[in-house]
């Protein structure tokens, strides 16, 4: 009876073996998962003061995880709008440095009328008459004169106040660029720096990744090819070691335009055939899988 026992668990052992390698032999495709790795650079020199991350944190894009010191660019931002602030106060009123002599154009247009009607009575003369309208006149080109004057004293300082606030535009620009910021939301991958070293323009601070969103790089053969579209939706299996592998939904992003030789660490269907075209499907990470992991995919 023991006998029977055994002879039954072995020949399960053998069913469930094969349905483990069957699974694994029957993928369309092979290959390893991978995601979208950003690797975050200084974008100023100079002291960092603080950098809060650690590899393994969750950041989201947009969040301040660091800071190079700015105190320099902050009192050349001060001295800049200073300068603009004073060069506004230069700036000429057209109006109040104009209005002594319109109110003297008011004055001889009213003694102008008076005179016109004296003339009329014959209480005045035409000399007196053409003195006005002469003095009218010399005054109308002295207001534009002052006017013209005025307009282009304006401008000038405009341009000079608009060349300051372009200069303040360029500092606040590069204040900003000292502050350490993820690009993507994701998790740290690598940390390169830390605080109170010196960030160079272009040196690499930390390596992120979105982990919930990963791709598995597999490779099909010119046969298989005309069974694969971008958008397509696939079932992708995920290899845990031991016979256990996971099913996820995933969906075709990439086929490459391109065939290539096969990588040796993946394996195909038909091993003969060495060329092969790459192919990246999305899937949504449920936590389980990690980069680098064995994947296969069914079309």
């Amino acid at each position: 009876m023991n006998k029977v026992k055994i002879i039954s668990l072995c020949a399960l052992a053998a069913v469930a073996a094969s349905g483990c390698n069957a699974n694994k032999s029957g993928y369309d495709a092979e290959g390893y998962f991978e995601s979208v790795e950003v690797t975050v650079s200084a974008e100023a020199n100079g002291k960092i003061l603080f950098l809060d991350l650690e590899e393994g944190d969750e950041v989201a894009a947009g969040e301040v995880l660091g800071c190079v010191d700015t105190m320099q660019l902050h009192f050349t931002r001060a001295q800049l709008e200073n300068s603009r602030e004073s060069v506004m106060h230069s700036r000429p009123d057209i109006e109040k440095q104009t209005a002594a002599l319109k109110e003297q154009m008011q004055t001889l247009e009213k003694e102008k009328d008076r005179v016109g009607r004296l003339l009329e009575d014959g209480a005045a003369t035409r000399k007196q008459m053409d003195d006005i309208v002469a003095q009218i006149e010399v005054l109308k080109v002295n207001i534009d004169a002052q006017e013209t004057s005025l307009e282009s004293s304006v401008s000038s300082l405009d341009a000079q106040s608009k060349g300051i606030s372009m200069q303040i535009a360029q500092v606040q620009d590069q204040i900003d660029k000292c502050h350490i910021v993820s690009p993507v939301s994701g998790t740290v991958l690598t940390k390169y720096a830390e605080a109170g070293e010196f960030a160079a323009a272009g040196r690499p601070l930390f390596k992120v990744a979105d982990l919930d969103r990963v791709y598995l790089r597999c490779y099909v053969t010119s046969a298989m090819l005309s069974q694969v579209k971008l958008g397509q939706y696939v079932k992708v299996f995920s290899d845990y070691g031991k016979g256990y592998s996971k099913e996820y939904a995933g969906t075709v992003t990439w086929i490459s335009d391109r065939s290539e030789f096969t990588p040796k660490n993946i394996q195909t269907d038909d091993e003969r055939k060495n060329l092969v075209y790459a192919v990246k499907v999305a899937v949504e990470n449920d936590g389980l899988i990690k980069l680098g992991m064995y994947g296969g995919v069914k079309f």
